[in-house]
């Protein structure tokens, strides 16, 4: 689907961190915008500037359970899932049915609509790798049992119901493997490094890092992964593919770096690793750059720059009222 030929788009998930920039740039591009969330990890503050704006609309509610849009549309970009350790571990049974039922009620959706159905998967689906870098074809090595297997096969599972509604049904679907993404409207309660580093080193706290700090993330701005899944919902690949940066660093030299371009003298300090925390990921991006044209543009440095600009801004401000959501009961 060209650009030009989409003109509204449901975004499960919408109030999230990467859906809030995902209906900021589809109504840049004159999209309408049905954004749903039951705000179970998103907030309505992460939107609060596009209500009221012609062609977006909040929806209150739970994809596990159906929801009918009565307008056409053209694109379902499928984002609901708690993300972060802290929230999936919070939610596990949630995030379970959010990649099982609210899979399949997104791809119910599009199919009722006879639009496409773009999935934002996960490199957790490879586990801990056993390969390196990682390449779309690789089947991971996950922990199917642990604590993290609710987030992990969420997503494996997810992929597998979207690929047999494609082979079976004719579904016009597209994979996306996001690898770790940052950037602003982050939770300082979220979690994951980026966050937690930033939020530290503005309070002057000691920056935790896990183990020895020797595990690697590859970390991508939002920007960029937003114009990753556009690309894909543009184009007929089905996929999976993946979308992040292939710039690997250990989370020492992320937690250094962010102490850097803080100012802070925080200390670094370590904590306990996590069961089944990979020790390296980083994203074989071939294959989105040969479909999709698509590699990574904003440096790290830059990213993290802005990312501590808005924390910054966040953490300075007091928390205001929400804006109205249309509920779905």
């Amino acid at each position: 689907m060209t650009q030009g030929q989409m003109r509204r788009a449901v975004v499960t998930g919408g109030a999230g961190f990467v859906g809030s920039h995902l209906c900021e740039r589809l109504l840049e591009r004159g999209v309408d915008v049905v954004c749903v969330d039951n705000f179970a990890t998103g907030s309505p503050d992460n939107v609060r500037h596009l209500c009221g704006r012609a062609g977006f609309r909040l929806i209150e509610a739970d994809v596990t359970r159906p929801v009918w849009v009565t307008e056409h549309v053209d694109l379902v970009f499928h984002l609901a899932s708690a993300a972060s350790p802290v929230d999936y571990l919070r939610l596990p049974v949630e995030t379970l049915e959010a990649g099982s039922l609210g899979t399949r009620n997104a791809l119910r959706l599009a199919r009722a609509h006879g639009a496409r159905l773009v999935l934002a998967s996960t490199s957790e689906v490879y586990g801990d790798p056993l390969e390196y870098p990682q390449r779309e074809t690789y089947w991971g090595n996950v922990n199917p049992v642990g604590p993290r297997s609710v987030y992990d096969e969420a997503k494996r599972y997810a992929e597998s119901l979207t690929m047999a509604h494609h082979r079976d049904r004719g579904a016009d679907v597209g994979i996306a493997r996001i690898f770790n993404c940052y950037g602003p409207r982050m939770r300082p309660d979220d979690g994951r490094a980026v966050p937690t580093f930033i939020r530290q080193a503005l309070a002057g706290e000691p920056v935790t890092v896990a183990g020895d700090g020797m595990q690697t993330r590859s970390i991508c701005y939002v920007d960029d992964t937003v114009r990753g899944l556009l690309a894909l919902a543009d184009s007929d690949a089905t996929g999976p593919v993946n979308i992040g940066s292939a710039h690997e660093l250990s989370m020492i030299r992320l937690a250094e770096l962010v102490r850097t371009l803080t100012g802070s003298d925080s200390p670094i300090t370590f904590v306990g690793r996590p069961q089944d925390d990979p020790r390296f990921r980083r994203p074989d991006t071939t294959l989105a750059a040969e479909l999709l044209g698509w590699r990574p543009e904003v440096a790290m440095d830059e990213g993290l720059e802005r990312t501590i600009a808005w924390f910054r801004e966040r953490l300075g401000t007091g928390a205001s009222e929400p804006p109205q959501a249309i509920s779905a009961g």
